[in-house]
């Protein structure tokens, strides 16, 4: 660990996460906030786009009350956390992002934390737990299996999903990087709205989470993640070998939790089938009422409840008899 400060939006009078540590790993200085006792279960909780690490500032101190060691890292061009070699690319691709969580609990010397997350979260977690089984002891997931299938990308989806989605061709344009740039906070604003639009949300709240869009890199890996994504931007190559094993859909074997919100005006609630055709461990799948894209944060019980399911599950779960 490299020192420790405030976490951002203390001066909004809102709850923040912090202090606010560092660690380095092979390529990144990753801030994040750690709670809970260091000798209870792991928990790494990550966050999404365009959000940031108080997704979980409700969800943290109900899992440390309950003994479970949390960490909370800001994503890869998100707050704190910055590039260690300027010449890296600064991709966004999901391979990065997967490896990134590998990285971190190497880094700080964690053995086999739950992996939990949404969105972007969700997917680093999803990778992580594809890829390196026997590194994590179980998942939780919002919105399913999150690999994405990059071979359809440019498979249509109906209208009406299309239109959330606007971000993902508007990022493919020079007019997008400049929207980006100059209105990372309004952007962000207009997503969260069609995410969660039961979420009543105010200024505060968002501003909070907004400090976490001016990093400097945070531009360059939201455009690479969206790009690469739909196929329009070649991957950093470091990741390679990673993507071609993604580009399998690779089964999920640990023991998994998945939710949906019920309110969630991007992802409609499903019954769990598509994801468990993903999952070979146990898995449990739960629709959330008034919850949407930001689950953690707008239905927190719900996500610790099922950090609580996922590890019990993992405690009577032995990959040799699955």
């Amino acid at each position: 660990m490299e020192g420790e400060h405030v976490a951002e939006g203390q001066e909004l009078g809102l709850p923040v996460m912090g202090p606010l540590r560092h660690v380095l790993t092979e390529s990144h200085d990753i801030a994040y906030v750690e709670d809970g006792p260091p000798d209870g279960a792991p928990v790494l909780l990550l966050h999404g786009f365009p959000y940031d690490i108080h997704s979980y500032v409700d969800v943290a101190p109900l899992l440390a009350e309950a003994g479970f060691h949390v960490v909370v890292p800001y994503l890869r061009g998100h707050g704190s956390t910055l590039f260690r070699d300027p010449g890296l690319p600064r991709s966004g691709q999901q391979a990065a992002l997967g490896a990134d969580v590998i990285e971190l609990i190497d880094a700080l010397g964690i053995s086999r934390p739950i992996l939990a997350g949404y969105d972007w979260g969700g997917r680093a977690a999803c990778v992580a737990a594809a890829l390196w089984p026997e590194r994590c002891a179980g998942l939780v997931s919002v919105n399913g299996y999150l690999i994405q299938d990059i071979a359809r990308a440019m498979s249509p989806l109906p209208p009406e999903l299309e239109a959330g989605f606007w971000y993902f061709f508007y990022f493919l344009t020079d007019r997008g990087r400049a929207g980006l740039t100059a209105y990372r906070r309004q952007v962000a604003e207009v997503i969260w709205r069609r995410n969660s639009p039961a979420w009543q949300f105010d200024d505060a709240v968002l501003s909070r989470a907004a400090a976490a869009f001016d990093n400097h890199d945070y531009v360059d890996v939201v455009l690479h993640s969206y790009r690469h994504r739909l196929g329009q931007a070649p991957g950093d190559p470091r990741y390679d070998e990673v993507e071609r094993h993604l580009a399998t859909l690779p089964q999920i074997t640990v023991p998994t939790v998945t939710l949906d919100g019920q309110a969630d005006g991007n992802f409609p609630a499903t019954d769990g089938a598509t994801a468990a055709g993903h999952l070979s461990g146990p898995h449990r799948h739960h629709q959330v009422p008034a919850a949407g894209h930001n689950l953690p944060q707008e239905v927190p019980e719900a996500f610790v409840a099922a950090i609580h399911e996922v590890h019990r599950l993992s405690q009577s779960w032995s990959p040799a008899v699955t």
